[in-house]
C-alpha cells in the first residue's frame, strides 16, 4: 500500500504539469488563429480558420538540445517555395535526442531581419519530416527560436510548436524551402497539420506601401524627365549594397511615380546601353517598380509595372542567355520558368493578374529578381545544385517560320 501510495503521489504532480502544458499549447494555437481572424490581408482568410487543424500536444516532442555555435559561416541563398530565395546565414548546430535517436538540425538567421533591432536575436528553424504530403505541409514546417534562450549552452526546441509556411495557405508567399540538413528521418506527429482549406492567391496589402525617402526623392528630382539615370554597378561596393537590398512597395499614387517612371525608360533605352527591363534599385531606388519590353505584343512596346509580384511559376523551364545593365560585359545561360503569373497595380490602384510565357516572362522573371537583390549570377549557383530532366525527347516544340526569335 505504502509503495502504490508513493507511486500516487508522485504521478500527480506530473499528470498536473503534463494538463497544465497542454492547456498552454491550446492557448498559443487559439492566440494565432485570433490573429488570423483579425486580419484580412492575411494568408489565411478569417473564413478559413476552420480549415486549420493540428496534433494532440505530446510533451515527449519538447526537447532540449545542446548549442553548437557556428563561427565564421558565409552568407548564402535560401530557394523558396515561390521560386526566389531570401539571404540566410547558419548560425549554430543544434544537438538532441529525439525518441532515443541523436538528431542535429541547424539553426539559421535570416540575413535582412538580422539588421532590424527586433530580430536580431531571431532564429529560424525549417525542417521536414516522414509527416510531409500524407499529414502535415509537403514543403516542410517552421520553428522559432530566440538567442536569447540559450542558457548554459542549451536551447528548448518546442515541436508541439510547428507551423505551416505561409504558402501552405496562399500563392505568392516567398517561403524558405528546410534545406536538405534539415530533414528528419521519422515522423514528427505534432504541431500544425496540413491546410485542408481552399490555397489563395495572396492579397496586396496597400498599407504595407510607402512613399519614396529623402534619399530616392534626391535622386529622382537631381534632373529633369529626360536625363537619363546613373546605372548603379556591382563593381561599386556601395551600389551593390542597394542592389543586394530587397525594395518596398511604393504607394501607387506617390507624386514622383510619373517623374521616376519616365526616367527610368530614358535609361533603358540610352542608345549606348539599351535593355529589354529595368529595375528601380538598378537606379538606386529601393522600390518594386519595373519597366519591361513586352516582346509578346504588337510592337514589343514598353511597360511600366508598380509593385510586380510573381504569384506562381510554371515547372516547365527554359534555358537562354542573360546580360545585365548592372553588370558589364557579362552574358550567360540562365535556367527560368517558362510561364508566369504576374500580380501588379496600376496607376489607379487597382489589382491586376496576368499570365506570360515565353521569353517575356524571362524577362519579368529577372527584373522582379532585382526587387530581391537577386542578380543573375546567384540563379547560375543556384541552378548548379538542381537536379533536372531534359524534355527534348518526350516534348516537340515548334514555332511559326519568319517569327522573332528572342
Amino acid at each position: 500500500m505504502r509503495i502504490v501510495l508513493y507511486l500516487i503521489l508522485i504521478s500527480l504532480p506530473l499528470i498536473g504539469y503534463a494538463q497544465e502544458y497542454e492547456q498552454e499549447i491550446t492557448d498559443y494555437r487559439e492566440k494565432t488563429i485570433a490573429a488570423f481572424k483579425k486580419n484580412e490581408n492575411g494568408p489565411v482568410r478569417p473564413d478559413q480558420t476552420k480549415f486549420l487543424s493540428y496534433y494532440p500536444a505530446n510533451i515527449n516532442y519538447r526537447v532540449q538540445a545542446s548549442v553548437e555555435v557556428l563561427f565564421n559561416e558565409p552568407t548564402f541563398r535560401m530557394p523558396t517555395y515561390d521560386g526566389t530565395s531570401n539571404e540566410y546565414k547558419r548560425y549554430a548546430l543544434l544537438h538532441f535526442v529525439l525518441n532515443g535517436k541523436q538528431t542535429t538540425l541547424t539553426a539559421y538567421q535570416n540575413v535582412a531581419l538580422f539588421q532590424n533591432p527586433a530580430y536580431q536575436h531571431h532564429l529560424f528553424l525549417p525542417f521536414t519530416d516522414l509527416s510531409n504530403e500524407e499529414e502535415t505541409y509537403e514543403g516542410g514546417r517552421y520553428l522559432d527560436l530566440n538567442m536569447k534562450d540559450i542558457l548554459d549552452g542549451k536551447i528548448t526546441i518546442d515541436f508541439n510548436l510547428a507551423y505551416n509556411p505561409y504558402c501552405a495557405y496562399s500563392n505568392g508567399y516567398r517561403c524558405p524551402k528546410p534545406p536538405k540538413e534539415n530533414n528528419i528521418e521519422e515522423l514528427i506527429p505534432v504541431g500544425e497539420k496540413k491546410y485542408k482549406g481552399t490555397k489563395n492567391e495572396r492579397t496586396v496589402n496597400k498599407n504595407m506601401a510607402k512613399n519614396f525617402n529623402e534619399t530616392e526623392i534626391q535622386i529622382i528630382n537631381s534632373a529633369d524627365r529626360s536625363t537619363l539615370m546613373h546605372v548603379y554597378q556591382i563593381t561599386n561596393e556601395e551600389e551593390l549594397a542597394v542592389l543586394r537590398k530587397p525594395s518596398e512597395d511604393v504607394k501607387f499614387d506617390d507624386p514622383l511615380l510619373e517623374t521616376v517612371a519616365e526616367r527610368m525608360f530614358v535609361t533603358v533605352n540610352d542608345p549606348a546601353h539599351t535593355g529589354v527591363g529595368i529595375a528601380a534599385p538598378q537606379v538606386g531606388i529601393n522600390k518594386n517598380l519595373i519597366w519591361v519590353q513586352r516582346l509578346d505584343k504588337d510592337q514589343s512596346p514598353f511597360e511600366f509595372y508598380i509593385n510586380p509580384k510573381i504569384v506562381w511559376r510554371s515547372k516547365l523551364i527554359r534555358v537562354g542567355a542573360e546580360g545585365c545593365l548592372s553588370i558589364p560585359d557579362i552574358k550567360q545561360d540562365v535556367h527560368r520558368s517558362y510561364a508566369i503569373r504576374l500580380q501588379y497595380e496600376t496607376k489607379t490602384g487597382e489589382v491586376i493578374y496576368e499570365n506570360i510565357e515565353g521569353f517575356t516572362a524571362v524577362i519579368f522573371q529577372h527584373e522582379v529578381d532585382h526587387l530581391y537583390g537577386i542578380l543573375f549570377p546567384d540563379r547560375i549557383h543556384e541552378q548548379q545544385n538542381i537536379e533536372e530532366e531534359p524534355l527534348k525527347e518526350k516534348v516537340n516544340f515548334l514555332i511559326e517560320k519568319g517569327s522573332i526569335i528572342p
